[in-house]
């Protein structure tokens, strides 16, 4: 019987309703019988909200989505979408089924199967929903492990490791995996396993793409894991509280701190207020302005890194109120974010209204690109960048910035 497959795309070709077509498919392949409910762990918004438009029925709250494949067949019937039900949609959809043999039926069973810790592991943390869907798509675990069984303990470890992050005070990564994953060397660059919890690293704190040791170095201590106390950084301008930093604030010269002086000889004293910038041009240009005059100011250099949250928190608890700014972008407010669920802060002219006072006044600016993300602090900020559709970085609102520091 005819397919009307443009009213077929439009009831089923939404990308929430992606995995139960795949799950339809599947039992096709199986020759298994389109009945029953096939459920979802953990879905996301809009897998929820594309499930509850398809069967009619007010939004669910639970853990989990179920879907009678049944309530589907029989909507395909009635609206003539498809006359011969679900399994036609499918082929229309996606094309024709082969079966399975009993083996491969058997060795795609276990290749599902072999998922199961991830599938727990985005069960506990929403987070990473699109990241274990993602590896079931990619085919990255199929190339770090040759079979079903190799890659259930490939993703057992990985969930073990990812479940223990953020470490919280840091610690290095071969003391992490010495004590979780069978070995100080678990970890070690080229392994499937140091792979594939990078790969989840990434998607639990929102670390930008890149590549190169510095890079990995700088994933693994977004997560409190540390390749040594010398290469994670901070940048300071006139923080005081150690004879090193009252001289260099005496010298109004900036300071770069390792987590290794910050860990053993950490500041005396905390400032009222301590300013945080994201670009080291800001912290350059206010030393180059004020001096030994200038407020005191933090520079993440990007990524918050295990030095400037450990600075950061020894600042907070030592009574100082921090300020921070970054650049209007998506991934400027993906690392204002990962700062803030570490170390409390409040908005330095960082908020939708000074967004669109700064696009007013300035020349047009380069196209706002990438994936938006949400902001705590202004919840109404991402609209605002959205609608302006550019980037402002820091170095274009300088003269602001430093007329707060002055």
């Amino acid at each position: 019987m005819t397919v009307d497959e443009v009213r077929l795309r439009r009831l089923l070709g939404d990308p929430g309703l992606r995995w139960l077509v795949d799950r339809a498919r599947r039992r096709l392949e199986r020759g298994q019988p389109l009945t029953g409910a096939v459920s979802l762990s953990a879905p996301t918004e809009l897998q929820r909200a594309a499930a509850e438009r398809l069967l009619g029925r007010a939004p669910g709250t639970g853990r989990s989505l179920s879907v009678p494949l049944d309530a589907v067949d029989d909507l395909l019937r009635r609206s003539g979408i498809s006359p011969a039900g679900l399994a036609a949609a499918v082929v229309a959809l996606c094309g024709p089924v082969e079966l399975l043999g009993p083996a491969r039926a058997e060795e795609q069973r276990a290749w599902q199967e072999a998922y199961s810790p991830v599938d727990a592991l985005a069960a506990e943390i929403p987070v990473l929903q699109a990241w274990v869907e993602r590896l079931r798509s990619d085919g990255l675990v199929r190339r770090l492990a040759g079979t079903p069984a190799e890659a259930a303990d490939l993703l057992g470890l990985a969930a073990t490791a990812l479940r223990a992050l953020p470490v919280d005070p840091p610690v290095s990564l071969p003391t992490f995996a010495s004590r979780l994953l069978r070995g100080a060397h678990a970890l070690d660059d080229g392994t499937p396993l140091c792979t594939l919890t990078l790969s989840g690293i990434r998607a639990l704190t929102s670390f930008p793409d890149g590549s190169g040791a510095q890079w990995r170095r700088e994933v693994w201590a977004a997560a409190g894991l540390l390749r040594d106390e010398l290469s994670s950084t901070v940048l300071a301008l006139n923080l005081r509280g150690t004879p090193a930093l009252d001289w260099m604030a005496d010298a109004g010269e900036p300071a770069v701190l390792t987590l290794r002086q910050l860990t053993r000889f950490p500041p005396l004293t905390a400032p009222p207020t301590a300013w945080i910038c994201e670009n080291p041009a800001v912290l350059a240009a206010a030393a180059d302005t004020y001096g030994a005059d200038c407020a005191p100011l933090v520079c993440l250099q990007g990524q918050p890194s295990a030095a400037a949250v450990t600075l950061l928190r020894h600042l907070d608890t030592h009574g100082a109120r921090l300020r921070y700014h970054g650049d209007f972008d998506w991934g400027g407010l993906r690392i204002a974010g990962a700062l803030l669920r570490r170390i409390p802060w409040s908005p330095w002219r960082y908020t939708a209204d000074d967004y669109r006072a700064a696009v007013r006044t300035l020349p047009v600016g380069p196209p706002l690109t990438g994936v938006r993300t949400e902001a705590p602090w202004d919840p109404g900020l991402p609209g605002a960048l959205e609608a302006a559709g550019v980037r402002v970085e820091e170095e274009a609102v300088l003269g602001d910035l430093l007329s707060d520091l002055g």
